[in-house]
């Protein structure tokens, strides 16, 4: 039961955070409520008179596994059908759920009086089990439920665990409990609908899901960081999401790959090596590896779901253009960078795009690591640095948008190198992106922000910049003013596009905040959450 009620904390929590994003907040809030109400439920329970505490505990404990069970396709229709009120349907669930669960304890303390009279005996046992329960919940979640089970799986297998330890305790306690047969044949009944479920439990979850999109659900996966959602329309138009949040749409995808990559290829010294942070989907790789110069690419991104997706999956593979199915791995071993297998990528020669030939362009790596611990651990320089991030949208997002990593940033950019970074909406979460750009120039480097028009997005943002010991803010700029042409082929940007996409209306970059973001104060954070809750 310990274990049970851990398990359903977690369950609730990682929903909520899908659902609604902002993790970390949403583990605590939830947990902190649940917690709240066990509380109450304890309370609660001394109202319970003596008698058939043992029906009491079973008829809650099958209470339990049934809301615990199908809380969670519960909440999904919830917030796909009625989403106004889909808070107090969450809600309804983790009260009522911390409710039972605070049942537990003193009702088993009770009934277990008749066979430890002592009270510190009593309570010892019961909190150890339950204790011990708890640690098995919890490595159960993280090893078991999360690797091989849906969230909606997930949780109707431990409302089929609570409803089976309630049926082993009535067998146990048969004699001493007073309506044995009703609450058998219930538990019977109950779990045969739960086995049920379980079966049609990735059926139902598809079904409510598909009704948060506009376009059909081409693909969908649960990775251990994240929920990733790929859908396509009628006119082809591919679209993925990531915890409910667009990442890209592939009718105007180009806009933003072309006006991350290209500036900085172009503006850079050399372009021997790159490094990407971030970008799992392939998409900006792919602009890349389309500089005949480019020897060598390093890809992190910490999802390995994403990346074997970009690599292996067809429509991903039609528009990344095949840039990382044939890259080599490496894989983080005893805190060390460690490669595992060699292999050139071969693409198209898109000097000469008439021709059918292909030329070896690049030597691809992608890691499935953290950024911040790549930039802390990986040997050598890069020529250019392109991150391509989430938006901070959450804390543990915030961390590659502070000082701190940074710094580490600079320290694998060569002396002349050049970076960029998306950086959200300089319009809807200007505050944002303005702090993101304070927190660059606080880390020892000399920006310049441009801009441009994603449908998809709206007005977007990014951050080019390079070492302040070499470059100015002027100096980068007049660099970008004097593109007069691209040396590879684009859909999108020009170098008109270029220079426009340097301007800002008036007053747009000013701010009366000079602080920055870093570990201790995720301000970037904090501005983007206010910026977009008073756009909505």
């Amino acid at each position: 039961m310990g274990g049970c009620g851990l398990a359903y904390e977690y369950t609730f929590s990682r929903i909520a955070s899908d659902l609604l994003g902002n993790s970390v907040r949403q583990w605590a809030i939830i947990i902190g409520v649940m917690l709240f109400f066990m509380g109450i439920g304890a309370d609660l329970q001394k109202y319970l008179k003596d008698k058939h505490l043992l029906d009491k505990l079973l008829v809650s404990e099958i209470i339990l596994g049934i809301l615990g069970g199908l809380g969670p396709i519960a909440l999904l229709n919830a917030y796909s059908q009625f989403n106004m009120y889909y808070v107090f349907v969450q809600y309804f669930f983790i009260c009522s759920i911390g409710l039972l669960i605070g049942f537990e304890i003193p009702l088993i303390t009770r009934i277990n009086q008749a066979y430890a009279k002592d009270l510190k005996v009593n309570l010892a046992k019961i909190l150890k089990m339950d204790y011990i329960g708890s640690l098995a919940g919890a490595f159960f979640w993280i090893f078991v439920l999360s690797r091989y089970f849906t969230l909606v799986e997930s949780a109707i297998l431990l409302g089929i665990i609570n409803l089976t330890t309630a049926g082993i305790t009535l067998a146990y306690f048969w004699k001493l409990v007073r309506y044995s047969k009703e609450i058998g044949i219930c538990i019977i009944c109950l779990l045969v609908g739960l086995v049920f479920a379980f079966t049609q439990g990735s059926k139902w979850a598809s079904y409510a899901e598909q009704n948060l999109y506009r376009d059909r659900i081409v693909f969908k996966a649960t990775s251990q960081y994240q929920h990733i959602v790929v859908t396509k329309n009628a006119q082809g138009e591919v679209a993925c999401y990531i915890n409910g949040r667009l990442q890209f749409n592939s009718a105007d995808e180009f806009i933003y790959h072309e006006n991350l990559v290209h500036p900085a290829m172009i503006v850079a010294p050399r372009r021997e090596r790159i490094l990407i942070l971030g970008g799992g989907d392939g998409l900006a790789l792919r602009e890349v590896l389309k500089y005949a110069d480019v020897q060598e690419v390093v890809l992190v991104d910490l999802d390995p779901e994403m990346t074997d997706l970009a690599a292996k999956n067809p429509l991903f593979v039609t528009l990344n253009e095949g840039s990382l199915s044939h890259a080599k791995t490496k894989v983080l071993k005893n805190r060390a960078i460690v490669e595992k297998g060699k292999e050139v990528i071969r693409v198209k020669n898109y000097k000469q795009p008439m021709r059918h030939e292909v030329g070896t362009v690049a030597e691809v790596s992608i890691l499935n690591l953290d950024a911040a611990q790549f930039v802390e651990q990986a040997a050598g320089r890069f020529d250019v640095i392109i991150l391509d991030f989430p938006d901070p949208s959450t804390l543990e997002l915030a961390k590659l948008y502070s000082k701190r990593f940074y710094t580490h940033v600079g320290q694998k950019l060569a002396r002349d190198g050049i970076f960029v970074q998306q950086s959200t909406s300089p319009i809807h979460a200007r505050e944002a992106f303005l702090c993101i750009m304070r927190t660059w120039e606080q880390a020892g480097f000399s920006v310049v922000p441009f801009h441009d028009n994603v449908p998809s997005f709206g007005e977007w943002g990014w951050i080019l910049g390079g070492h302040q010991s070499l470059y100015s803010a002027d100096k980068l700029k007049k660099k970008l003013n004097e593109i007069e042409s691209l040396s590879v082929s684009a859909q999108y940007i020009t170098p008109e596009l270029i220079r426009a996409s340097l301007a800002f209306g008036k007053d747009q970059l000013f701010s009366e905040n000079n602080d920055i973001t870093t570990l201790d104060n995720p301000n970037a954070f904090e501005y983007y959450l206010k910026s977009w809750r008073s756009e909505n």
